[in-house]
Parts: C-alpha cells; structure tokens; sequence
C-alpha cells in the first residue's frame, strides 16, 4: 500500500516554521503522501441546521492549494486535496490552480474533489448549491480538456471557453481526478468518473455492504474493482489503540485498498510532537503496509 497522513490543520496552528516541522518530519519517517481537507469559509452554528455543520468559524483551515504551492518548495511528498469542494469554485481557476501546483511539485499532485455539504459557502463564493452534483460532471470534463489541451474549445450547459488554455500544461497531462462521497449517487459518479476514490468507509459489515456496492459501480461502468485506486483513512482518535490501528490498515490492505492515510486529528493530542510520535508508532507496529 501507498501510505500517507491527513495534515492536522484543525491543531497545527498558523506558524509556517511548524508546519514546515511536520512535513519534514512526515516525510523522513517514510510516508508517501500528505492529505489537505478543504474550507473556505466556516459558518457559524445559529442558523436552520447549523447543528449538523461539521465545523464552523473557529475551525482553522489553511488553503489547500496555495498550501501546496508552498509545500512544494521542500518536500517530495505526493499532495492530495481531500477534497476540494469543486462545485463552489470556478473551474478554469481550480484549472490553473492545479496545474501550477503540478507543475511545482514535478506532478506530485493528485486532485480530490467533492460536491460538499455547507449551503452557506457556496452562497457567499456566488455558486449554485442545489445543481452541484450535476455541475461536477461537467467540471471534471473541463479540467481534464484544460490540463491536455494547449487551446480549448469548451460549450457546455454551465461554462463556455472559446478558444483559450493554460500556460504552464501540468507534469500530468491530465492531474489524477480522485473524488470522495459515500452517498449511492456520490459511488455511482465516482465509478463513471474518477481515477480514484478517498473513502470514509470503514472495514465494519457496513463498511463492507457499501464497498461491494461501489464495487457493483465500477462493473457497471465497465471499470475492473481489482484494480480501482481505493484510499482508506485510519482515524486514531476513533480506535481503541496502536494495535487496532495496525489491524485496521491491514484490513484495508486485505480489502484490495491500494493507499492508506493516518489522521491524527481529535485524538486529544498535546502538542505537534505528540502527533509526529503517533505517526511513528504507526510505522513502526505496521512495517508491512509500506509499500
């Protein structure tokens, strides 16, 4: 397995030095890749269903992209955006975006994208919240004509380019599209679409009922579940301890996943060395998942 990290952005703090720190380290201890969570604005909770908002305005999120830009200055990590919210972004920008990320990692970015969840972010970055679902297919088919083509000719129901490109092309042409859900219809377009999946889903009997129903997906598109790039997350803060850990990635390994990632976020963890030590009790007990 290709093993990584969810960045602890909700903890780490806004000292670029520190997080320099954690991304050093992450990388000399072996992992592969880094994952970035994305939010532009948090809402506040006083509203009709703020209760169900996963976080608000005193969750800490750093840009994802511009992130990386960053990042890329001295790591060799593989970055992943897990995900973008695409749907309330413009796409050539997203377009652009990635590609210069690409270009400066030396293709070592992969693009996760998702529709998302807050009605309030999407009001305020002037997008539609209602047809996202739909408007991410064609944004999918934009971006990858953006990223492979030196002049688009682009006329679809929600965006219109006449003639135009990007400069600089990324290093892949075209960036890996990986998408996140767990809805049915979420599966069944991440099955049509995606060139992989970053999963929730966890290896419980429920876990396993919407993975053979993803799997169901893929055949249905004609895509071959064996070979699918499947991401699974091993959330410490939701395991009894380092052995449950171990036995969680390797049922995932067992599942067929072919990437891993460790978050260490909500496990009540003192300080950014308590995280980076997490990180190498998880390396050292489950030797066998790095690839």
């Amino acid at each position: 397995m290709r093993v990584g990290v969810v960045f602890p952005q909700l903890e780490i703090g806004t000292d670029p030095a520190r997080i320099r720190h954690y991304v050093e380290a992450v990388e000399g201890l072996g992992y592969g890749h880094l994952v970035a969570f994305d939010h532009v604005l948090g809402a506040t909770r006083d509203r009709p269903g703020g209760d169900r908002f996963s976080y608000d305005e005193r969750s800490l999120f750093h840009e994802p992209l511009v992130l990386f830009g960053w990042l890329a200055a001295f790591t060799k990590l593989e970055l992943g955006t897990a995900v973008i919210v695409l749907p309330q972004r413009q796409t050539a920008l997203v377009a652009k975006q990635a590609a210069e990320v690409d270009v400066l990692t030396r293709g070592r970015l992969r693009l996760g994208v998702g529709i998302g969840w807050n009605f309030v972010e999407y009001e305020a970055l002037g997008e539609k919240f209602t047809n996202r679902g739909r408007r991410i297919e064609e944004q999918i088919a934009l971006l990858r004509r953006l990223w492979t083509e030196e002049v688009v000719d682009f006329k679809g129901r929600w965006h219109r380019v006449d003639r135009a490109g990007l400069n600089p092309l990324p290093v892949q042409r075209p960036i890996p599209v990986w998408m996140g859900g767990n809805a049915d219809p979420a599966m069944e377009r991440i099955a049509r679409l995606a060139d992989g999946y970053f999963t929730h889903l966890q290896p419980t009997e429920a876990g396993l009922a919407q993975l053979e129903r993803f799997r169901g997906f893929l055949r249905k598109a004609g895509r071959d579940p064996t070979t699918f790039p499947i991401e699974g997350r091993v959330t410490v803060a939701r395991l009894a301890g380092p052995d449950e850990w171990v036995r969680t990635g390797e049922a995932f390994r067992d599942l067929g996943f072919t990437h891993l990632e460790i978050s260490t976020l909500g496990a009540k963890l003192a300080t950014l060395d308590d995280h980076i030590a997490t990180l190498r009790r998880f390396r050292d007990d489950a030797k066998g998942l790095f690839s």
